[in-house]
């Protein structure tokens, strides 16, 4: 797994996901760290990623090996899809993901 990613890591996302990710107190970009890989064949990833943004954390998308070519033909990555946030919001993330799970039991 990626532990960090490079200044340019935003042409992988929505242009607005710069303007919303945090800087640290030297105005870079916040580390993003890795949150969890979802394999889902349906909207789960979407629906993940709606939930941790409707509490204010943004989250970076990769698509391993090759998984954007895959999602671009068959709408879905066969690798699944790295979620990353911002270093100082991951535990929130990580409570709100095991909570969602809980309640999925």
């Amino acid at each position: 797994m990626e532990n960090t990613l490079s200044p340019d890591w935003g042409r992988k996302a929505d242009k607005n996901l710069i303007k919303r990710w945090p800087k640290d107190e030297n105005g870079e970009l916040s580390e993003p760290v890795f949150l969890e890989r979802l394999y889902s064949m349906d909207m789960g990833a979407e629906l993940r990623v709606n939930m941790l943004e409707a509490y204010g954390i943004p989250c970076l998308l990769t698509y391993p090996g090759d998984g954007s070519f895959g999602r671009v033909f068959l709408g879905m990555s066969g690798n699944g899809v790295n979620i990353y946030v911002p270093r100082e919001k991951y535990e929130d993330a990580k409570a709100l993901c095991e909570e969602e799970n809980n309640e999925q039991l």
